[in-house]
């Protein structure tokens, strides 16, 4: 109970960077993502947008219909890392442990601070004053004795919200006791559904239950790790190093695509964006994974083990395009994805072939040069599926 912690969340952090770098976006419902009249979905809704139904993950039309005079604005990355690297240049300035959960949001101690800086509610006005001042936006905070509860509390009172949390456990079952279960941590539709299923609508309704009881419900363990969250305990530390447990990306089509040599061709670009990002984190993916989403948004997903964990795009691809072969596309393609995981720091042990390590280790550093030249020309530079010879040029061997 010494322990002090914020989780510091940005409200509305993409439309809220948007609004601020184009004023006259200011008070106007902005989303973030595909047009409407586009296939896509929305990345972040403006507070002015929400008031109408608008959330992040709808789709782009479906956003258009609840709100037709919202401005859409296309997502861009760049613009919003550079914010969220401000962001958290402040954060550090106030404790050196912050870890972050997403690019606009961070659990930070700062029980060490409060000697220099003072107490927690002191830390956090500085720092959403900052955050006001330096980066144009408003961010909400919790402060409290553990990470859980910090979360919890910086989602109360959105948006530019300060909530504290008691610090003593009678003050703490109370400040909990009212909330609906759907905001205990780890708590999903499924589980969500279980307990009211079983009469726990409320943390006090957990708090004064036995675990015999919640454990009928939602097995034992879970019941365990539930009566510690309804009570507003929790013994996590900081993270300080994140590592990714795995790397993916996937394209929505623009229409249905019913060619397979185009679905083929596009699986291929996500393998290279993919290795792209695998081998500048220093990471091996032991798995690679492959999803399809058909028209009318039936989805389904593959996996498959490599023999060796690897990074090159030549081990990737063939695994990739090896899943892809196993699937019948005889319906129009919605979406495309791939991805990895498994991840580690090295390719495993090396075989008893000397030419086959050779080989993975010359893929893997062409895999690196082709990434250079990516680099410093563009994406579209070289490929590395197949190089197109020029018109005349002769093939040397």
């Amino acid at each position: 109970m010494n322990r002090t912690f914020l989780h510091v969340d940005m409200d509305a952090f993409f439309a809220a960077v948007e609004q601020h770098d184009h004023p006259e976006l200011q008070g106007k419902p902005v989303v973030v993502g595909a047009r409407p009249d586009q296939r896509g979905v929305v990345a972040a809704a403006s507070y002015e947008a929400r008031e109408y139904g608008v959330h992040s993950a709808m789709p782009s039309r479906e956003a258009g219909r609840k709100c037709p005079h919202a401005v859409f604005v296309p997502v861009n990355g760049k613009r919003y890392r550079e914010v969220s690297r401000q962001l958290f240049a402040i954060f550090r300035r106030f404790t050196p442990f912050v870890e972050p959960l997403s690019v606009d949001e961070a659990f930070l101690d700062v029980s060490g601070a409060k000697r220099l800086l003072g107490s927690g509610v002191e830390i956090a006005r500085r720092i959403k004053q900052c955050t006001r001042d330096e980066c144009g936006l408003t961010a909400s905070v919790g402060v409290a004795p553990n990470k859980f509860l910090a979360k919890l509390a910086s989602d109360l009172e959105k948006p530019d919200g300060l909530t504290v949390v008691p610090r003593d456990p009678v003050g703490i079952r109370g400040f909990l006791s009212e909330m609906g279960v759907g905001r205990i941590w780890g708590v999903g539709t499924v589980t969500r559904s279980l307990l009211e299923s079983a009469g726990f609508r409320t943390f006090g309704d957990i708090q004064n239950a036995s675990e015999e009881r919640v454990a009928a419900a939602v097995g034992k363990r879970s019941a365990k790790i539930l009566l510690r969250l309804a009570c507003g305990e929790d013994s996590r530390d900081i993270e300080l190093e994140h590592e990714e447990k795995s790397i993916s990306h996937e394209y929505t089509f623009p229409e249905d695509c019913t060619s397979a040599e185009q679905v083929q061709k596009m699986l291929c670009d996500l393998v290279e964006e993919v290795g792209c990002r695998l081998r500048a984190a220093g990471r091996y993916a032991a798995r690679a994974h492959l999803k399809l989403r058909w028209q009318g948004f039936q989805t389904i997903t593959r996996r498959r083990s490599l023999a060796r964990p690897a990074c090159d795009d030549f081990t990737l691809r063939s695994a990739a395009l090896a899943m892809l072969a196993n699937e019948e596309l005889a319906r129009p393609v919605r979406l495309v994805g791939f991805g990895v995981s498994g991840l580690g720091s090295t390719s495993g042990q090396m075989t008893l072939f000397a030419a086959e390590d050779e080989r993975v280790c010359k893929q893997e550093r062409l895999s690196r040069a082709m990434d250079d030249l990516r680099s410093q020309f563009g994406r579209e530079a070289v490929r590395s599926g197949a190089v197109e010879k020029k018109k005349g040029q002769r093939d040397e061997g």
